[in-house]
């Protein structure tokens, strides 16, 4: 039996394929399609030959160009699975009979067929949008309501034909527009759960209905209220071809992107036109009386397109207009509190704190007509002035204790409370009209806006004060934030130079304990191993001379005890420097003790109270100790020295002090042995520092936390 060979470069379908046509569905649809547009052609050609034959106008030019957009529609997308095709053939087919009875006249048996397909193309529509972007309804509400829909527009329709009526152009407008609503909540769930790439055929669809129901608004309100175009239902009908195409374009790969634009651009356009149209019908209709002769309508038809002209001109005029406005007025090109909305954006394109707070007084002075304008920063008791126009150079000004908590508190103020709290402004000013606000932030004063104006000028309005008190809450939001990113950046250096000083650390104890493991090595060599050997050797002779001479081989032995006694004394001592077993039996005291007397120096050690610790811990703080000890042997000759430790706040300290010659502190840090002992006390969060003048002895001090 052969095994079926798989295709390497077929991959497993994705949520979005599997719903999608397969191979051989592809055909069927293809299949589908071309039947779509055969009938539809079919359909167009039975209703020419009706023409021909009866004289009646089956089918009008409208009727046809929406037959064949929708056709065209339904072939197009008929490969994707997102939108239903069998309702865009059904609605090329509704849609070309009612435009056809909208357009012209027929008997009564086509009458009755255009009135009730009229009927059952707005219940067609409202299944359409319900079964968006799958083709299908899901859930039984969607189905019941779909249901009623069919239900009622064909008893509708009924009741239509047998009344001997029709479905009114302004009625279908209306229809449509009332089932689009009724659909939009249905169409908001749809639209949020579907894929990106039917959003975009979503927003593409919208932007083509909104476009026709908008399109068919403007012409039934241009109707109504000039009479144009007279065959309102044709010119109503052909905008449902905007449906379609816009269909197309949304299938388009090319354009499908665009979907999201286009249709914000549609919704603002579309909402004006409808505001416009509703004005224009209560005035003219509400108000007034409609036009009567063609004169009339002309002059209302020639207005509206005046309107619509100006309104849609003014748009990109508005600007240039405002800037004008606001340069006549103000002197400057924005008003003043504009400032205060442009300094935040200000604020997020990277613009050093000097050159924005210059910006900040150039803008002040010209859209307020200052004479100057003053900005002071600082977070102690003397204020800096960091930015003024005009430049009058650098300026301080004390802030008492006194006056600090009075000044935050403060709103914006003028002479009379400067020249009480903060009278040196005053200085040189005359009498000016002053206001200052002060700059602060979670109750800290962190600056001052002073500004100024001429005697002669306007004094300061309630508007003025509000926008500097606005300008300065927003200063001291970007001073706040200033001083934390500068904290940020503090703490990312201290935490760099942490990481840099913690690799250093680490290569050195792992260089320190190569070399540790070398001296054992070279120790062991140098000493032990030469004794054992040569013990060795003087065995093997004992051994030869033992039956010739049994009184030498006797004294040889005796000798040879001494070695070994000897040998294992040099190993006790190469096993203490490594590590002292005292340290490990009996802890810190006993082990410093024992230390201190084997040290040439007058050593005392005060240990009292300690109790047993970590093993990192206690070999951290002796070895430190005995480096310390071992210091002061080389370099104190004859002095005295005292070991002491203790815990104090949750912590082993300890100090080892002599009353030496002293040393420069500075040199010593860079020796061997101060890195020797930051980096042990460093590597369990302890930290050491050495205390010593020339002249007056040395101080070892170091602390481990005992967490």
């Amino acid at each position: 039996m052969q095994t079926p060979v798989m295709n390497p470069q077929r991959s497993p379908a994705s949520p979005v394929e599997a719903s999608g046509p397969t191979a051989g569905s592809l055909t069927v649809r293809h299949l589908g399609g071309g039947v779509l547009l055969v009938a539809t052609v079919a359909a167009v050609v039975v209703a020419v030959e009706v023409h021909t034959k009866t004289g009646v106008p089956a089918i009008s030019a409208v009727g046809l160009g929406v037959a064949v957009a929708w056709a065209m529609a339904g072939f197009a997308t008929w490969d994707g699975p997102s939108f239903p095709v069998a309702s865009v053939g059904a609605l090329a087919g509704a849609g070309g009979l009612l435009a056809s009875r909208l357009g012209g006249h027929s008997h009564h048996a086509g009458s009755v067929s255009a009135t009730v397909l009229g009927a059952l193309l707005l219940a067609l529509w409202f299944h359409w949008l319900q079964a968006l972007p799958a083709g299908h309804l899901v859930g039984r509400p969607r189905l019941w309501a779909v249901v009623l829909i069919y239900g009622a527009a064909a008893a509708v329709g009924g009741g239509l034909a047998l009344a001997d009526d029709s479905l009114g152009p302004l009625s279908a407008i209306a229809g449509v527009a009332v089932l689009t609503l009724a659909s939009s909540p249905a169409i908001s769930r749809s639209y949020s759960r579907c894929a990106n790439r039917d959003r975009e055929r979503f927003r593409w669809l919208g932007a083509g209905a909104v476009v026709a129901v908008d399109l068919a608004v403007v012409i039934a309100v241009l109707h109504a209220l000039v009479g144009w175009p007279v065959a309102v239902g044709p010119a109503a009908a052909a905008t449902v071809a905007l449906v379609p195409a816009a269909m197309l374009a949304g299938h388009s790969p090319r354009l499908s992107t665009y979907g999201g634009r286009v249709l914000v651009k549609v919704l603002s356009i579309a909402g004006f036109t409808l505001i416009m149209s509703a004005i224009y019908l209560v005035v003219v209709l509400g108000l007034g009386t409609a036009p009567s002769g063609p004169g009339d309508r002309e002059a209302l038809g020639l207005s509206m397109v005046a309107a619509s002209i100006a309104a849609v001109a003014y748009v990109p005029a508005r600007e240039r207009l405002m800037l004008s406005a606001t340069r006549m007025v103000y002197g400057a090109r924005q008003a003043p509190d504009e400032v205060v909305r442009t300094f935040g954006s200000r604020l997020t394109r990277a613009v050093p704190m000097d050159e924005l707070l210059l910006q900040l007084v150039e803008s002040l002075t010209k859209t307020m007509g200052l004479t100057s304008a003053e900005v002071y920063t600082g977070a102690g008791d003397v204020l800096e002035r960091a930015a003024a126009v005009p430049d009058t150079g650098p300026r301080s000004m004390v802030v008492s204790e006194r006056e600090r908590p009075v000044v935050t508190r403060a709103g914006v103020s003028g002479n009379a409370w400067v020249s009480v709290w903060l009278p040196s402004l005053l200085d040189r000013r005359g009498d000016r009209h002053v206001r200052v606000a002060p700059i602060r932030n979670a109750g800290e004063l962190l600056g001052l806006l002073v500004v100024e104006r001429p005697e002669t000028a306007d004094p300061f309005s309630e508007d003025d004060d509000r926008v500097l008190g606005d300008l300065a809450r927003e200063v001291g939001l970007a001073f706040h934030n200033v001083q934390l990113d500068a904290a940020l950046q503090t703490t990312l250096a201290e935490l760099r130079a942490q990481a840099v000083e913690l690799r250093q650390s680490r290569a050195r104890i792992v260089a320190t304990g190569d070399a540790e493991r070398r001296r054992v090595e070279r120790n062991l060599h140098d000493g032990a191993q030469q004794n054992l050997v040569a013990l060795a050797v003087s065995l093997r002779l004992a051994r030869d001379l033992l039956a010739s001479d049994p009184a030498a081989t006797a004294e040889m032995l005796e000798s040879l005890s001494g070695e070994v006694q000897q040998t294992i004394q040099e190993l006790r001592e190469l096993a203490h420097g490594i590590y002292p077993p005292l340290l490990v039996d009996s802890g810190l005291a006993p082990a410093l003790g024992a230390a201190a007397s084997r040290n040439p120096l007058n050593v005392s050690v005060d240990a009292s109270g300690l109790g047993r610790y970590p093993a990192e811990v206690e070999a951290a703080v002796y070895f430190c100790c005995l480096e310390a000890l071992q210091n002061a042997a080389k370099h104190a000759g004859e002095a005295h020295v005292e070991v002491r430790l203790w815990e104090e706040s949750g912590g082993l300290l300890f100090s080892v002090s002599d009353d030496g010659p002293g040393f420069d502190t500075e040199v010593a840090q860079r020796g061997h042995g101060f890195v020797n002992m930051a980096d042990r006390l460093g590597a369990i969060g302890g930290s050491v520092r050495w205390e010593s003048r020339p002249g007056e002895g040395a101080r070892v001090r170091g602390s481990v936390p005992l967490g």
